[in-house]
């Protein structure tokens, strides 16, 4: 299948009532948020520190009366040249471009899936700024597969999951786990949908190099196929 026909099952997918939170959150109550290295703000804090970094989420949530803050699909970060697992003095090769929709939420939020599913497989990834409790969900529409991955969960979350096990729509999978155990960052989901998932098993890059972007952009497309949120600020 090739990239324009997967991009229009998913965006015709996104014309159902899907979510990966409370849907009674109204959209709303959702407000895009900016974590790119143009946003000189950032300049300002310290977002090396997680702490420092949830409180200017929180601000920016509750200056703008919302619950939610979302964004980040390819957007160039700096947040994570704090880890080593991600910094590289080559720009060409510095994985500093992010592959997923982060929804900034408070810690313990439920998490759900947005279609039917099966375990594919899931991990705790505990590099410091990596994705700490992940799970991979496998999805067949129109038998076509593919998977949605979801990073920063409860160690809780993993804890009793079994390969292969079945999830309804619209069923909670998981909930978000804290700094503590999820790479150190303020609590929020990372939501990725993946065309491949190649070889990897309860992680996939979530975070690319200029290098290898145009590989990733091809099989890692928009969560804004599905989740619809960018309607909501515009």
């Amino acid at each position: 299948m090739t990239i324009k026909v997967f991009s229009q099952l998913l965006s015709d997918l996104g014309d159902q009532s899907l979510y990966v939170l409370d849907p009674a959150i109204s959209k709303s109550d959702y407000i895009a948020l900016d974590l790119s290295k143009t946003n000189k703000t950032l300049d300002t804090i310290d977002v090396s520190s997680s702490e420092t970094l949830e409180q200017y989420i929180h601000s920016h949530i509750i200056k703008n009366n919302a619950k939610v803050a979302y964004g980040g699909y390819l957007e160039t970060r700096n947040i994570y040249q704090r880890s080593s697992y991600f910094k590289d003095t080559n720009p060409e090769t510095e994985r500093n471009i992010h592959l997923g929709l982060d929804l900034w939420v408070a810690v313990e939020t439920p998490i759900f899936t947005p279609l039917d599913a099966e375990v594919h497989s899931f991990k705790n990834n505990t590099n410091h700024g990596d994705y700490g409790p992940t799970i991979i969900l496998k999805h067949i529409i129109e038998d076509f597969q593919f998977y949605t991955l979801y990073g920063h969960l409860s160690v809780a979350s993993i804890e009793h999951l079994k390969l292969g096990q079945a999830f309804k729509k619209g069923e909670q999978i998981a909930t978000l786990g804290d700094s503590s155990v999820n790479g150190d960052y303020a609590p929020h989901l990372h939501f990725q949908m993946i065309k491949d998932v190649q070889d990897y098993v309860g992680d996939y890059p979530g975070v690319c190099s200029k290098l290898d972007l145009e590989f990733y952009k091809g099989n890692c497309l928009d969560p804004e196929l599905l989740l619809r949120l960018n309607s909501i600020n515009t």
